[in-house]
């Protein structure tokens, strides 16, 4: 699977397509279990929700969390060398790339699970 995604939406219905959408949403929200971030997000969110709720999370914890943030960040083990690569604009769009880079950090975990599972 290319894990070399434009966007988020892209990555999501690749997801689905591969069927590993619902193990994807699995994944998050043990990675935010493990870093003590509560969520509140059912196994069967559609992809545009999904979206939307973890874009919104990330943009809470940037302003009001911004040690919880780290620590997730920390847990889903997002590559230092993406982060240096997101073009500072506003808070807004900060959020928007980095839950993007953890759909896709995740997507890859999921993945790699799936194809040496046997």
């Amino acid at each position: 699977m290319n894990l070399d995604f434009p966007n988020s939406t892209e990555l999501l219905m690749s997801a689905k397509d591969a069927l590993l959408y619902k193990k994807l949403v699995v994944q998050l929200k043990k990675d935010f279990g493990l870093a003590n971030i509560p969520i509140d997000l059912s196994d069967d969110v559609s992809p545009e929700d999904l979206q939307t709720f973890l874009h919104e999370k990330i943009y809470y914890l940037i302003l009001e969390k911004f040690t919880d943030y780290l620590n997730l960040l920390y847990v889903i083990d997002v590559p230092e060398k993406a982060f240096k690569q997101i073009q500072v604009t506003d808070v807004v769009e900060v959020a928007e790339q980095v839950s993007f880079l953890v759909l896709r950090r995740e997507l890859q975990k999921v993945w790699l699970k799936e194809k040496y599972a046997s």
